[in-house]
């Protein structure tokens, strides 16, 4: 009897071990409650537009970006309790462009400006411009 309560104990114990860690895995969904506009350099394609959503959608606090590649600008969703814009900035030029802060909104001041919700509309990405035949990009960090 006490062998079996034993076993029962162990997992028990195993299956909150295995909940609790799940639980520190999965992303939780961000709320957008700034908006910062990213003057980017060096953006050509495709490519580019994904490494860059990639790499700020890994950053705790971002909610949502969107590239578009022809005007040169990231736009990135994000709680202001979570991440500052210049992080933001930061992380794209680590991921090999030039981008600078070029304006904060509010979710409300980009809706007035665009007439829709972050995260709801496509931006253009453009076509290839640079891009080598193995798909990558041809962009080369110019910091």
């Amino acid at each position: 009897m006490k062998f079996s309560n034993a076993i029962n104990s162990i997992i028990v114990l195993v299956v909150v071990i295995f909940l609790a860690s799940l639980a520190f895995h999965v992303k939780t969904g961000t709320t957008a409650d700034s908006i910062a506009v990213l003057k980017t350099a060096g953006m050509t394609c495709g490519s580019c537009s994904s490494k860059i959503t990639t790499a700020l959608e890994a950053l705790k606090g971002v909610a949502v970006a969107e590239v578009d590649i022809n005007g040169g600008w990231v736009v990135v969703g994000y709680d202001t309790k979570a991440v500052k814009p210049e992080a933001l900035a930061e992380k794209v030029n680590g991921a090999g462009f030039v981008s600078t802060v070029h304006r904060v909104l509010t979710p409300e001041q980009f809706k007035t400006t665009t007439g829709r919700d972050i995260g709801t509309g496509a931006v253009p990405s453009g076509g290839c411009g640079g891009c080598g035949t193995n798909g990558g990009c041809g962009t080369k960090n110019q910091s």
